[in-house]
């Protein structure tokens, strides 16, 4: 028997639904409804590749050369995609999370951000995941224990499936009225409107050839303040919803054409953040932390249908 090497393993169960979240990173393992896969997830044993189910603070997506400027101050955090030469989905990956709590439908995960070179900051970061009749549901929380304001931003980067084999004949809803052009290290160029583009997914669209690996923002809402993005079965009578609520106003599509073989186009990863990518030298919806602050995402996912 292989041993974990995600840490402890913690099984959540309401009825028909089970998902398991591990000590590494706090990510989500798992998802299924009965035998419907729902997350498309990793093995305990595996190393996580593509960044799956994993929370990404205290940045989403990446940074430019690893520099930015805070405060009057200049810093470089590691490049850890060299080959674009990016920082990128922040420092808390590959981090041992504290279980805080760990109950049939609840786990409660907790980390210290110490400060480093590159972020000189102290953060608190609380994830609890709660599986219940909704599905389920994320709020993931940060405290600056620091005594200056500190940069922040939040992503996390579930891949999900509508029961196809590959994402191309699944159906797919985003809710966004901006689309980011990005260059060709997957950084922001422009905001555009997608009306008239390919990425105008605001009505059900075949996914079929799109190769997303990109942010959407201006995000419309319905009347709980949630925006919902579907993942459908092609027949329409079951699928996945992610949907982004407090503090996600931007969500990120990427339909995995740059995985390793036999990983690619096998799921839609739906990844809600609460800025763009390079937030941290633009400054677009970056959250400026301070002393003693809090700062919470929720979101969640809701499969329906049969």
């Amino acid at each position: 028997m292989q041993e974990s090497r995600t840490g402890r393993q913690l099984t959540l169960r309401h009825g028909v639904h089970s998902a398991v979240v591990v000590e590494l990173g706090a990510a989500l393992r798992t998802y299924a409804v009965g035998e419907r896969t729902v997350v498309d997830g990793f093995a305990a044993h595996d190393l996580i590749t593509g960044g799956r189910g994993q929370i990404l603070v205290p940045w989403p997506n990446r940074i430019r050369d690893g520099r930015y400027r805070w405060d009057g101050q200049d810093h470089q955090v590691p490049l850890t995609e060299p080959a674009s030469g990016n920082a990128i989905h922040g420092l808390l990956r590959w981090t041992s999370w504290q279980v805080m709590e760990a109950s049939d439908s609840r786990a409660v995960l907790e980390v210290s951000l110490w400060p480093q070179p590159g972020y000189p900051f102290r953060l608190h970061l609380r994830a609890e995941y709660a599986l219940g009749e909704g599905g389920l549901e994320v709020a993931v929380t940060a405290r600056n224990l620091d005594a200056r304001a500190a940069p922040y931003g939040f992503g996390q980067h579930p891949y999900v499936t509508a029961g196809t084999e590959v994402v191309d004949e699944s159906v797919l809803t985003v809710p966004a009225r901006t689309w980011l052009r990005t260059d060709e290290r997957g950084l922001p160029v422009a905001a555009e409107p997608v009306a008239g583009t390919p990425y105008d997914l605001r009505t059900p669209q075949t996914v079929g050839a799109r190769r997303l690996d990109t942010p959407f923002g201006d995000l419309d809402r319905d009347t709980d303040g949630r925006a919902v993005v579907r993942l459908a079965h092609p027949s329409g009578a079951f699928g996945t919803d992610v949907w982004l609520g407090e503090g996600a106003d931007y969500v990120q599509l990427y339909t995995g054409d740059t995985l390793p073989p036999g990983e690619r186009r096998r799921a839609v990863a739906v990844e809600p953040m609460t800025c763009p990518p390079d937030a941290f030298r633009s400054g677009t919806a970056l959250i400026s932390l301070g002393p003693g602050e809090r700062h919470t995402v929720r979101w969640g996912i809701t499969p329906w249908g049969e």
